[in-house]
């Protein structure tokens, strides 16, 4: 056998090999979505850090009352496929206990689409909310923050 043709074999070999050995994600593994909440907000969504301080949740109802609804349209909207997600949620710099709320939007998508929720998220720890998420339009929010009705799509 040729040297070239010798080097090439073992270039091809090397790189199956290396395909074999590199971890796949299982089709039945969730995918995991993160999100950060501070004072009345969502951060990934938003696209930013508003500042905005809090010490108890008619502080966010305030705030949402005069900017909720401008920043809600300038939001992005979440897009999914259908399949197991995990929202990896993390209470980053509220100095009270948060949660989190995923269900579906208006009240037919309400009654028929899963939907998730939980509280308990103290200053500075994170909580994972595990969902299997069908086609369809959801909402998510944080209803002890009082964050807007951030949306969420699944398609596909």
């Amino acid at each position: 056998m040729s040297k070239s043709l010798y080097a090439s074999s073992l270039l091809a070999a090397g790189m199956l090999a290396a395909a074999f050995a590199a971890p796949v994600q299982a089709a039945d593994e969730p995918q995991i979505i993160e999100l950060t909440q501070t004072a009345c907000q969502f951060v990934e969504i938003e696209g930013k850090d508003h500042g905005y301080t809090s010490t108890k949740k008619a502080d966010c109802n305030e705030i949402n009352d005069k900017t909720g609804a401008e920043r809600i349209a300038n939001s992005e909207v979440l897009k999914l496929k259908p399949g197991k997600y995990i929202f990896r949620v993390k209470n980053e710099n509220v100095p009270y206990a948060l949660g989190f709320w995923v269900r579906g939007d208006g009240l037919l998508n309400r009654a028929s689409l899963p939907s998730v929720s939980g509280g308990g998220l103290t200053q500075g720890t994170t909580k994972d909310y595990e969902i299997t998420l069908e086609a369809g339009e959801y909402v998510f929010s944080c209803p002890l923050n009082p964050t807007p009705d951030y949306k969420l799509v699944v398609e596909g």
